[in-house]
C-alpha cells in the first residue's frame, strides 16, 4: 500500500472507530484539529507536518513506516497519552480533531503539501510601526566598524556583545562584593513563543527582538516602550513561533532575520522599514532563527530549514547594509564542480540535505575573516539519506572561515565526518588570542571542545566535556573522530545507543570568556538518548531529519541533568563545574566584576564567582530562564536583563527531572540593579 493509501485508510479507520463528537466526520472536526495542530504541536513537528529537529514528519514514508501497520485508536491513544510532551495535557475532544488534521493532511505527500502551499494567498510583504506617545529614539550615535570591534563599555551592540562572541562586559559596578544586593528594576511581558532572544543596547536605548519577528525599542532605564515593529509573517511559514536569537546594530539601522527567509531593515529612531530583501524560497522548507552580524561593512547571515530536499541547498549570504542588496551567496554544501563534492558520494545535488547555519558567527578584523558552523547532514541518520559513515558529506557539522567581501571559504575543519547522530557542531565560535596565537574555540552537542588556530584552521587540541561514548577513539595528531563500530553499521531501523544525547553536551547556550581567569564558561547538559533512523523517500520535496530519539539520563551524573563548568583556554583543563538537577538554559555572561550570570529551567537566575563557581546571589523568575543574558549601563547604572520562556526543552525536563515546574506562558525580560 502507498504511503498516501496507508493514510487514506487510517483517516477511515479513525471516524469508523473513534467518537468525534456529534458532528462526526465533518470538514468542522478538520478545521477544529487544524487550529489545534498549529497550537500545541506545529511547534515540534512543523505547520505544514513536515517535522523538524524536534518532531518527525507526520506524512510520507517516514511516518506510514511506524504506523502503516497499527490501528487508528493506537494512533490516537498514542498522542493522549504522550503529547505535548512536558506540557499540561489537551482536552479530550481535541484530540481526535488533531489526528483528523493530521490524517487528512498527511493523506498528501510531502512535496504535495509544501507545493500547495505556494498557492495560499499571502499578506503583503513587510510589516507596521506603532510609536508610543509619537516617541522616537534621539540621541543615538550611528554604530560603526570600529565600534562593533570596540564597543562602549556601557553598550551591548551585537549577539555576545563583540564580533570575537566572549560574551563577556568590561562594567564592574556591580562586583562579586556587592552582586548579592541586586534588586528588580524593571519587567517587561513578551510575546508568546519560543523565546531565546539577546537584547542589543546602544547610547540608553534597548532593542528586544520578541517571538512572532516582533522588534520594540525601549528605554533602557525603565522599560518604556518607544516603538513597535510587527512583521507580518506568512501563516504557512515552517517556523511561525519560532526562536529569534537577536538582532544586529549598524549605522542607523537595526536588522531581522525573518521567519520566512528574508531580511529586514528598520529605522533605529522610528521603526520603520528602510528594505526588506528576500533570501530563498520559504514554502521550500527555509527559514530563520539566528541573528545576522556585521563583517566589515556587509550584514552576513546563514539559514536554516534545509532539511528538505530542494535544488538551492543551504547557503551563507552578505547584504549591503544600505540597500539590502544580495552581495555574495556561499553554500555549505560541496555541490558539482567543488573539489570536495566527491564527498557526498553519488548523490545528486538536490537530495543533499543539511549545513544549516542557525547560530551567529564570529568576525575578527584584524584577519578579515568570518566563521561559523553548519549543522549536520540531513537526515539524521546516514542509512537514511542514501548514504553511509564513511561519505564525509563536506561541508557539514564544520567551521567555515569566510572573507566577507566576497564569501569566499578560506579554509575549512570539519568537526565530526558524516555525522549520524543529530550531534552538530554548529554553535559559537569564540575567539581568543593566547600568547599572541589566535585561538578559535568551540563547543559541539557531543561535548566535545575544540580549539583551533584561526587563522589557518589547523587542529591544535580537543577536550571532553561529558562523558561520551559514541567515538571508539580521537586522534590527538589530526582531531579526527571514529565511531564506534555499530554506529558506523547502522541501517534504517536499527537503534543504537549515544551519550550524549541530541540535545547535548552543548547546545545553543553559549559560553563566556572570561580574561581576568582565563578560562572559557560553557554551559552544558549531561543527557544520553537511543536513535532510531527512519525511512526517507529520497525525492525532491522530501527529507526532513527522519530520526527517533528517546531521552535517557547519563550514567555516573546522580541523574543531574545542568554542568556548568569553567576550561582553562591554555590547557583546556577543567577549572571548576557546577552540577544541578535543573537544566541550564541561558548563556552563560562575564563581567569585568568578577561574575558570571547563568540561568535554568527551574526558574532560577544566579551570580556566581567566575573563579569558583561558587553562587553569590540568586532569585526565582516567574518562568523558566531562557535565552541570552545581558549586561550594559543606562543614566549610570548597570543593569542585568535576562529573558524568560521555554521551547523544546520542556520535554527535557519533563523526561528527566519531571518534578520541576514549567509554566505554560511567562515570556518575559527581567532587568536588575543595585539598589540606589
Amino acid at each position: 500500500m502507498t504511503s498516501k493509501n496507508v493514510h487514506r485508510a487510517l483517516f477511515a479507520l479513525l471516524f469508523a472507530s473513534v467518537a468525534a463528537g456529534p458532528r462526526g466526520a465533518s470538514g468542522q472536526d478538520v478545521a477544529a484539529g487544524q487550529t489545534a495542530y498549529q497550537q500545541s504541536c506545529a511547534e515540534c513537528h512543523g505547520s505544514r507536518l513536515q517535522g523538524g529537529a524536534h518532531g518527525p514528519a507526520l506524512t510520507g514514508v517516514g511516518f506510514s513506516s511506524v504506523w502503516g501497520d497499527r490501528s487508528a485508536e493506537a494512533l490516537l491513544e498514542f498522542v493522549r497519552r504522550e503529547m505535548p510532551p512536558g506540557q499540561r495535557r489537551l482536552q479530550d475532544a481535541v484530540y481526535p480533531n488533531i489526528v483528523a488534521f493530521v490524517l487528512e493532511t498527511g493523506g498528501r505527500a510531502s512535496g504535495e503539501v509544501i507545493e500547495a502551499a505556494a498557492d495560499v494567498e499571502m499578506p503583503a510583504p513587510g510589516g507596521s510601526t506603532t510609536r508610543y506617545g509619537d516617541r522616537e529614539a534621539t540621541g543615538l550615535s550611528r554604530v560603526t566598524d570600529a565600534m562593533l570591534h570596540q564597543p562602549p563599555a556601557a553598550d551591548w551592540l551585537t549577539w555576545r556583545r563583540t564580533l570575537d562572541n566572549h560574551g563577556y562586559s568590561p562594567l564592574d559596578q556591580i562586583s562579586r562584593d556587592n552582586v548579592g544586593e541586586l534588586r528588580l528594576a524593571w519587567v517587561i511581558s513578551m510575546r508568546n513563543g519560543v523565546n531565546q532572544t539577546t537584547p542589543v543596547v546602544h547610547d540608553g536605548v534597548m532593542f528586544l527582538a520578541n517571538p512572532g519577528n516582533v522588534v520594540q525599542a525601549l528605554d533602557a532605564a525603565d522599560g518604556d516602550v518607544i516603538w513597535e515593529y510587527r512583521y507580518e509573517v506568512p501563516p504557512d511559514a515552517v517556523t511561525g513561533v519560532g526562536a529569534t536569537r537577536g538582532l544586529a546594530l549598524y549605522d542607523d539601522k537595526v536588522f531581522l532575520s525573518t521567519y520566512d527567509a528574508a531580511i529586514v531593515a528598520l529605522d533605529t529612531r522610528t521603526g520603520e522599514q528602510v528594505w526588506r530583501t528576500v533570501k530563498a524560497d520559504y514554502t521550500q522548507g527555509f527559514t530563520q532563527t539566528s541573528a545576522p552580524v556585521i563583517a566589515n561593512g556587509v550584514v552576513v547571515s546563514g539559514i536554516n530549514g534545509c532539511e528538505r530536499f530542494t535544488d538551492d541547498g543551504c547557503f551563507i549570504t552578505g547584504h549591503d547594509p544600505a540597500t539590502g542588496e544580495e552581495l555574495w551567496r556561499t553554500s555549505t554544501i560541496a555541490m558539482p564542480g567543488d573539489p570536495n563534492s566527491g564527498s557526498w558520494g553519488d548523490m545528486p545535488p538536490h537530495l543533499r540535505g543539511g549545513g544549516d547555519t542557525w547560530i551567529p558567527g564570529s568576525y575578527d578584523p584584524d584577519l578579515d575573516l568570518f566563521y561559523i558552523g553548519t549543522a549536520q547532514a540531513k537526515p539524521w541518520v546516514a542509512d537514511s539519506r542514501g548514504l553511509s559513515t564513511g561519505n564525509d558529506a563536506l561541508y557539514t557539522n564544520s567551521t567555515l572561515a569566510l572573507k566577507p567581501s566576497t564569501g569566499q571559504v578560506e579554509w575549512y575543519f570539519q568537526h565530526v565526518p558524516a555525522e549520524t547522530l543529530d550531534l552538530d557542531s554548529v554553535y559559537e565560535r569564540v575567539l581568543i588570542d593566547v600568547d599572541d596565537q589566535p585561538l578559535l574555540f568551540t563547543t559541539a552537542k557531543d561535548g566535545l571542545l575544540w580549539k583551533l588556530n584561526r587563522r589557518t584552521g589547523e587542529f591544535l587540541d580537543v577536550r571532553e566535556t561529558v562523558f561520551q561514548d559514541i567515538f571508539e577513539s580521537i586522534d590527538k595528531q589530526t582531531g579526527r573522530v571514529t565511531y564506534r563500530q555499530d554506529i558506523r553499521d547502522a541501517k534504517v531501523g536499527d537503534t543504537v545507543p549515544a551519550c550524549p544525547g541530541l540535545f547535548g553536551g552543548h547546545n545553543w547556550q553559549a559560553s563566556a570568556y572570561s580574561p581576568e581567569t582565563g578560562a572559557l564558561i560553557i554551559p552544558l547538559q549531561q543527557m544520553c538518548m537511543t536513535m532510531t533512523g527512519r525511512p526517507v523517500d529520497l525525492v525532491a520535496g522530501s527529507g526532513g531529519v527522519a530520526g527517533i530519539p528517546q531521552i535517557l539520563h547519563m550514567p555516573g551524573t546522580n541523574d543531574n541533568v545542568g554542568k556548568l563548568a569553567a576550561y582553562d583556554v591554555r590547557t583546556l583543563e577543567e577549572l571548576w563545574s557546577r552540577e544541578q538537577r535543573a537544566a541550564f538554559l541561558t548563556s552563560a555572561t562575564t563581567t569585568a566584576g568578577g561574575v558570571v550570570f547563568i540561568g535554568d529551567v527551574d526558574r532560577y537566575f544566579r551570580a556566581l564567582d567566575v573563579r569558583t563557581g561558587d553562587v553569590l546571589w540568586e532569585t526565582r523568575l516567574g518562568h523558566a530562564a531562557h535565552g541570552y543574558p545581558i549586561t550594559y549601563e543606562a543614566g549610570g547604572t548597570q543593569y542585568v536583563a535576562v529573558p524568560t520562556g521555554l521551547g523544546l526543552f520542556r520535554g527535557v525536563s519533563a523526561t528527566l527531572s519531571p518534578e520541576i515546574f514549567t509554566a505554560e506562558t511567562g515570556n518575559a525580560l527581567y532587568v536588575f540593579a543595585l539598589p540606589d
